[in-house]
């Protein structure tokens, strides 16, 4: 979806997010507000975006996060990274938030120019450089899916595959031995339908 376009109408099971990283830089009274936004899976992942950039860019004042992940948004950090409290952190997830995005990660890092921009100033500043970055992203559907095992005889593949591709279901790690299997990565609404037509089909099994 085009940054700009009318948001779409979402499923149960769909929600937005950013497609790729993407990168603003903000000013204000010296320093330098560089932030970058990354599409993120995990908090794993999250914090390993943060000891990355605190390597790359060492000689940083601040290095200031927050990030949102999963359907419902339920995992979630902010992190001042020495900013007054409530000054970094939370002005970047509202911005997260304003956009109704997940899986989305933004760090601002920070450059002190020797001015104190005091507590609004620094919120301005860190919902700007925010902006900034998510402004240059593009946002996407994603649909939330949860992985299900399924075990099949050769003879059934064309079956199994057949009532996956119907449906647009995605697989991976795919085995084909004398009892074959995947991962369909299925849309959550769709799970337990899904479930009762593969286990109709002989030979079939679900982990």
């Amino acid at each position: 979806m085009e940054k700009g376009n009318p948001k779409p109408a979402l499923s149960p099971d769909e929600y937005l997010s950013i497609k790729a990283s993407s990168e603003g830089l903000y000013k204000d009274n010296g320093s330098r507000f560089l932030s970058l936004a990354y599409p993120v899976k995990s908090a794993e992942e999250a914090e390993d975006i943060v000891k990355a950039l605190r390597k790359e860019h060492y000689n940083a004042t601040h290095h200031c996060y927050a990030y949102r992940i999963g359907l419902k948004g339920d995992t979630w950090r902010i992190n001042d990274d020495g900013e007054p409290s409530g000054t970094a952190g939370r002005p970047i997830l509202g911005e997260i938030l304003s956009r109704n995005l997940s899986d989305v990660m933004v760090v601002v890092v920070r450059w002190f120019g020797g001015v104190k921009l005091g507590v609004p100033g620094l919120i301005r500043a860190y919902k700007a450089a925010t902006q900034e970055a998510l402004d240059a992203a593009e946002t996407i559907v994603k649909t939330a899916t949860v992985p299900v095992r399924i075990y099949f005889s050769y003879q059934q593949t064309d079956k199994v595959l057949r009532e996956l591709r119907k449906r647009n279901i995605e697989d991976s790690d795919k085995k084909f031995e004398e009892e074959c299997s995947l991962t369909a990565h299925v849309p959550l609404s769709m799970t337990e339908s899904l479930k009762e037509i593969l286990l109709k089909i002989e030979d079939v099994r679900i982990d």
